[in-house]
């Protein structure tokens, strides 16, 4: 009797020992049903901050007329945004680039055989940084005024920018989120499925082009500065299992 129960006890244990291991490998190999999806999100904003900047110049044969005449030329720069309302701690002034100008001589055949010394050239950046776009942008098209004086000016197309890009891009990545959560959810459902555990989570690319632009989406993002007005774009790839 002993020896019957002994071997019905060590029969049971294998049995239950077998049907545990089958189900640790059914579950190890078993197929799990995956769905991906893409969520995205889109946000019209106008820039809140513009920056200008403009480039004057002056040459002479001596080093020290040319430097006087570019000081004279800051001198007229600083006045004329002065009296156009814009602040000293708006404005930034760059350091002053030098260049030896050269004029080159040629024979027949075209090769160089010399160069003649025509002077110095020197030449300073104006930049505007400002939240006032509406007056900036008046003084990018009207500065050129002071070529009357004589002044060598050019002026450079404003650039716009947005000063609560961080606060709008974790908005965006919010709202890509939920649409991304809902379409999952949406497929689950219509297929008489139950969305499962998230596996994974991905932010795609940042955009932001110009309004009713045929700017391009770029493979590394756009990021406009030539329109005020913009609109800021994202995406999110999430991953769920399938029940």
């Amino acid at each position: 009797m002993k020896n019957t129960a002994a071997a019905i006890s060590l029969a049971l244990g294998l049995i239950i020992t077998a049907w545990i291991a089958g189900k640790a490998l059914n579950y190890k190999f078993r197929t799990r049903n995956i769905i991906n999806v893409v969520g995205s999100s889109a946000h019209d904003f106008t820039a809140d901050l513009v920056v200008w900047s403009g480039t004057y110049t002056r040459t002479s044969m001596e080093l020290k007329d040319a430097y006087a005449n570019l000081k004279t030329d800051e001198k007229l720069v600083r006045e004329y945004l002065k009296n156009r309302g814009i602040s000293d701690n708006e404005v930034i002034f760059s350091s002053v680039v030098i260049e030896k100008q050269f004029s080159y001589n040629y024979d027949q055949n075209g090769r160089q055989t010399g160069s003649t010394f025509t002077g110095y050239q020197l030449r300073q950046t104006v930049k505007i940084e400002s939240k006032n776009i509406e007056k900036t942008e008046k003084i990018s098209r009207e500065i050129t005024e002071l070529l009357e004086s004589g002044m060598e000016l050019s002026s450079e197309e404003p650039q716009y920018y947005y000063t609560k890009l961080s606060d709008l891009k974790i908005s965006l990545l919010a709202k890509a989120a939920a649409d991304a959560y809902t379409r999952a959810n949406t497929v689950a459902t219509n297929a008489h499925g139950e969305l499962g555990h998230l596996r994974k989570a991905s932010m795609g690319v940042f955009q932001i082009t110009g309004q009713h632009s045929n700017e391009d989406f770029s493979y590394g993002g756009a990021f406009n500065t030539a329109s005020k007005d913009k609109t800021a774009t994202i995406t999110v790839r999430l991953e769920y299992e399938l029940e």
